[in-house]
């Protein structure tokens, strides 16, 4: 059995329909919340969604908090990862090598496989599998040409294409490897149901935007 690490964006649940699809047996979602909001390792926007993407998976959710210093976050993860009774680990991470070290690592010790399968991959064939199989939305924008307009927009083909002008002038990763801006995943073919919501505020601070979804269910 595997536990999934996600903070509900696309990467990580597009990680979890993929190790499905491969046929491994996916039993935990892991969602680490970290009190820091500029974690290295962990996002921060919308957790609250996490549990209910676990519930329409009908997985198991584990939270393991944090205060998100650096280095120290791990050992929270890791032990709360040896908690659990599974054979690997499911990451989506894509190119941040301070990730996918951190996490191999982790596994190594605890005889953990890993599955990390977008990792290395093409940007654009992510993004391209991303539009087609998710229902994605913006949470986070914190990059320059990365307004808060584009906040609460669903990923599809148009928005690609913007994210590519945008990265033509200000080398960002298409993809948001780099922190540029973070999504939650409010539908996937794993889901029973999509993620909804009844109200949403703005969090406008400089360099940073958020959209901050309340009654998530």
């Amino acid at each position: 059995m595997y536990a999934s690490l996600t903070s509900g964006g696309k990467d990580s649940v597009l990680s979890i329909q993929l190790a499905l699809d491969a046929g491994l047996d996916v039993g935990y979602i892991v969602c680490v919340r970290p009190d820091n909001p500029d974690s290295f390792m962990f996002h921060s926007s919308n957790l609250d969604a996490v549990r209910l993407i676990a519930e329409r998976a009908q997985m198991e959710y584990v939270e393991i908090t944090t205060h998100g210093k650096k280095e120290e976050e791990l050992v929270d993860l890791e032990k709360g990862l040896s908690l659990l009774p599974i054979e690997g680990i499911i990451a989506g991470a894509i190119q941040s090598k301070y990730q996918y070290d951190r996490v191999s690592t982790i596994a190594r010790r605890l005889g953990l496989s890993v599955f990390t399968p977008l990792w290395q991959k093409d940007p654009d064939w992510i993004m391209d599998e991303v539009v087609h199989r998710l229902d994605a939305i913006i949470v986070v924008c914190a990059a320059d040409g990365l307004g808060e307009e584009m906040l609460g927009t669903h990923i599809d083909a148009g928005l690609v294409e913007r994210l590519k002008q945008i990265s033509g002038k200000n080398r960002i990763h298409i993809a948001g490897e780099g922190g540029e801006y973070e999504t939650l995943a409010i539908n996937a073919p794993f889901y029973s149901t999509p993620i909804r919501w009844r109200g949403e505020n703005r969090r406008i601070n400089a360099g940073r935007s958020e959209l901050i979804l309340n009654g998530l269910w």
